[in-house]
């Protein structure tokens, strides 16, 4: 196939529903979001029996078994994507909203107010429920989107979104606002992202292969989401119990997602009472403890850290260890070792916790809370469309807010330049 006339026909049409969008109101939004949602519900079984034959496929593509997790859409997965949904369309609307106004002294009217982005493309793997979430994002702000999703949901993907089309339509809403690509073609990565003035936006959503492909390709802007090597350190005046419970929570509560903790600091200063305890669960519960010397010193079952442990997003039952010094110290490995998306620490000072937030520079830092609270829909967004750890436009969960960029509004009254 030629997969730039692909792209360019595909795009052509969802740019015409983006700026049929743009002209619409958030209430016609939000009842189009209420309808999506009624037909996710209604496709049930349909979303339920395109999801098995990609299942069936998961051993042909090598799927370990937390990806299978991921991949698979049962009645709870599919009643929660219908409710992501109607929680999107409880939020406040993002598009026209004033960020700034005010009159110069010559009497023009100056705004800024938040605009669609236009037609955004996100490209992700495995998760089927990125389809639904992103879509509704997109179209809470007023944007079209075009979806490719991995080959090992290709039919799940497809079909939530022939829901989802189905509900703009009976909304009144263009279909083409939500496009699928329905083949795996990996040229079709390379076309979307080489789209200027067709596609607005790219956000690709997976491993770093996957970013760094569309990132060499891009001639449009791109979010991107890269690793997610997030750190939980028990600061010297932790309540110990409490870290416990975060620390564990953090690691085992779902290791195989980019906001679960992959490594552990902690301060010498209560390492002897801290340590071991805290590892011996651990060990009870699977997880593999790579730690550095003096981790090893205390804890009998570890394997020595690398300096590659330090820089691994395990994703899975894995854990690094480390001892440090002192707040500075952790602060140190963080801003060398981490990927700038989730730390935490847990500590009794408002001073160090106040020291850690302002110097860790990552998307979210927590103060004695879990890693895997860094979420969209957690943080109160309905859903994500992905966790920036750029700069710029946005940074960490995103949700429609960050799908608007804002343009200017000035009003005059015959006023011209002398």
């Amino acid at each position: 196939m030629d997969a730039s006339l692909y792209v360019t026909q595909l795009a052509g049409a969802a740019r015409k529903a983006a700026g049929e969008l743009a002209l619409t109101n958030g209430k016609v939004r939000d009842d189009a979001l209420r309808a999506c949602a009624a037909a996710i519900r209604k496709a049930g079984d349909e979303l339920q029996e395109a999801n098995r034959k990609d299942l069936a496929r998961s051993e042909q593509f090598g799927l370990t078994g937390a990806m299978v997790k991921r991949l698979t859409l049962d009645a709870q997965r599919i009643d929660s994507m219908s409710g992501a949904l109607e929680e999107i369309a409880r939020q406040v609307d993002p598009v026209g909203k004033t960020i700034v106004a005010y009159n110069r002294p010559n009497g023009l009217r100056i705004e800024k107010r938040r605009v669609p982005i236009g037609v955004i493309g996100i490209i992700f793997e495995s998760r089927p429920n990125v389809t639904s979430d992103a879509a509704g994002l997109c179209l809470k702000s007023a944007n079209a989107c075009i979806l490719r999703g991995g080959k090992e949901a290709i039919h799940s993907n497809l079909a939530i979104a022939a829901a989802l089309r189905k509900g703009l339509a009976s909304a009144g809403l263009p279909p083409q606002a939500v496009t699928v690509i329905d083949t795996t073609d990996r040229e079709v990565v390379t076309a979307m992202a080489g789209a200027q003035g067709l596609i607005d936006l790219i956000i690709p959503r997976g491993g770093a292969g996957l970013i760094k492909a569309v990132c060499e390709a891009a001639t449009i802007p791109v979010i991107k989401h890269y690793d997610g090597i997030c750190h939980v350190y028990v600061h010297a005046e932790a309540d110990l119990k409490m870290a416990e419970t975060i620390a564990m929570n953090a690691k085992c509560q779902y290791p195989a997602v980019c906001n679960a903790m992959e490594t552990l600091l902690v301060d010498a200063a209560i390492a002897d009472a801290f340590l071991p305890g805290l590892c011996a669960k651990l060990l009870d519960a699977g997880v593999e403890i790579r730690g550095c010397e003096r981790t090893g010193q205390l804890v009998g079952d570890v394997k020595v850290a690398t300096e590659e442990d330090w820089t691994t997003e395990y994703l899975d039952l894995v854990l690094s260890v480390k001892v440090v010094d002192s707040l500075e110290a952790a602060i140190g490995h963080i801003n060398t070792y981490g990927s700038h998306h989730t730390d935490a620490i847990v500590t009794g000072s408002i001073g160090a916790a106040e020291i850690f937030t302002a110097a860790v520079d990552s998307a979210s830092v927590m103060v004695n809370a879990s890693t895997r609270w860094a979420d969209g829909q957690r943080y109160g967004l309905g859903a994500e469309i992905g966790i920036s750890t750029d700069k710029l436009h946005a940074r960490g969960p995103m949700g429609a807010d960050d799908l608007t960029t804002y343009k200017w509004i000035v009003t005059g009254d015959g006023h011209v330049v002398e």
